[in-house]
């Protein structure tokens, strides 16, 4: 975008009554994420849009699951020590997915041996993927807790089934923290499992074994458990155990509903929520919409929303730099789909029928000027790798430009995704390069990537 076009936007939001100024994935997954997500709250709380009606505003849970645990102590050090073989910091104790395998295939003290994957598809999701599926072979030991054997799995030594969506019930903890609706739904289980333990039954027993004591009870286990978050949200251990006798995740969304703004404080608030209250309602509650905190919300140690903090100022001189290089003639980002999300959808024969979705989306003067017409395969490469493709010629996307969808390329040796092979497409992260990301963050580049186009074939696109 044209400099003076970002500052008139900046004036508009500037004097407008209200206004939202949102940025997520697509802000954070490039080469300046941070700063640019950022910019994003700064812009919002110098306006005065930020914890105000029609601006930006924190969330009120029914069941705020992330009180149950310690947080992130906020005296802690933002950057841990440099990993082994790249030598970038940790960043609030995390490493670059991109990082994984060359920490795998890097001989060495410290070298990877073990790995275990929870639902996921790094050989199709994570950076530099190609370094990482020829990587995983070499591990002593991988354990994958998955429904499928996909990309990732294929490598595992053991895979530890779980149930099916349908067969466990469901409270979501991931979107109730991002809304700004209050309520909660809880969806109860519509198929009883007859092979196969409950999910936390695995990862307990999992965790069990990975500490050394595989014959641990796991009832006892998670009794333990459930008491340590009774203790630190102030609840008696007999009172919340009589509550709910039940092991497992039911008790624990219970103890959160409970102890939550809305709940029963186990008896203490007469007409309070509890999990049954969401149990007798099947459609689901909504008790209103979030309003601004004040200070509530506010937890630095100055008391303050700290506008500029050091570790982000000092990544500006990067920006600065790359401001003033000769951009890239094309640059590649990912994109999304209605009936897809990640790689976990297209084993779905419904959600994949239609017309082939992996397709590079161009600009129709970049494919003027490349003599590429719609349909016509076309060669994608980057520094890391290189993938061929079908065109789609689009004006939806800015010139320069191209984009392909994030989550394909199945159909690998010794995979059981019968219909996602049918319709395998190509891996995006073939072209991610491991070592390109965001410095502040340490988060993978999966858009913005320099990319060179060439013209292979002449097809006629079908639909499956």
């Amino acid at each position: 975008m044209a400099p003076d076009a970002i500052r008139e936007l900046a004036r508009e939001i500037s004097d407008a009554p209200r206004a939202a100024v949102y940025g997520r994935i697509g802000t954070c997954t490039q080469e300046f994420g941070t700063l640019a997500s950022w910019l994003v709250d700064v812009v919002g709380a110098l306006t005065g849009n930020l914890d105000a009606i029609g601006g930006a505003l924190w969330s009120t849970q029914v069941a705020p699951h992330l009180s149950l645990t310690p947080p992130y102590p906020i005296d802690a050090p933002l950057l841990s020590k440099p990993i082994r073989v790249r030598g970038v910091p940790g960043i609030l104790g995390q490493y670059p997915a991109s990082c994984l395998a060359e920490e795998i295939d890097t001989p060495g003290a410290g070298q990877l041996h073990a790995l275990v994957t929870l639902g996921c598809n790094p050989v199709l999701s994570a950076p530099g993927s190609g370094r990482l599926d020829a990587a995983l072979p070499l591990l002593d030991c991988m354990i994958s807790v998955d429904m499928f054997l996909n990309e990732t799995t294929r490598h595992a030594h053991v895979i530890l089934p779980t149930l099916s969506p349908l067969e466990q019930p469901h409270w979501d903890v991931w979107a109730w923290p991002f809304s700004l609706t209050i309520g909660g739904h809880y969806s109860p289980t519509l198929f009883e499992p007859k092979d196969r333990p409950e999910e936390w039954r695995v990862l307990a027993r999992l965790a069990a074994i990975l500490g050394g004591k595989p014959d641990s009870d796991l009832d006892a286990m998670d009794d333990e458990y459930f008491g340590a978050m009774c203790d630190r949200l102030g609840v008696d251990r007999v009172l919340a155990f009589q509550a709910h006798p039940q092991h497992g995740a039911h008790r624990i969304l219970d103890l959160c509903i409970r102890t939550g703004p809305f709940g029963d404080r186990f008896g203490q608030v007469p007409d309070g929520l509890t999990l049954k209250s969401f149990i007798d309602r099947p459609d689901g509650i909504v008790l209103g919409t979030a309003g601004p905190q004040g200070d509530a919300a506010v937890k630095t140690p100055s008391g303050r929303i700290e506008l500029a903090p050091p570790h982000v100022l000092a990544d500006v001189p990067r920006l600065e730099r790359a401001m003033a290089a000769e951009p890239a003639e094309i640059v590649l980002v990912s994109r999304r789909h209605l009936r897809s999300l990640n790689s976990w959808m297209h084993n779905v024969d419904t959600l994949v029928r239609g017309k082939d979705r992996c397709t590079l989306h161009i600009h129709s003067k970049d494919a003027a000027r490349l003599s590429i017409a719609d349909g016509d395969i076309v060669d994608v490469a980057s520094v890391s790798g290189a993938v061929q493709v079908a065109a789609e010629i689009t004006d939806n996307i800015r010139p320069g430009v191209v984009s392909l969808p994030h989550g394909w390329g199945h159909g690998a040796p010794g995979t059981r995704t019968t219909v996602s092979a049918r319709h395998a497409g190509v891996n995006i992260n073939l072209l991610s390069p491991g070592p390109m990301v965001d410095t502040a963050s340490g988060n993978a580049v999966l858009n913005g990537i320099p990319v060179r186009l060439q013209h292979v074939s002449k097809t006629k696109r079908t639909s499956a």
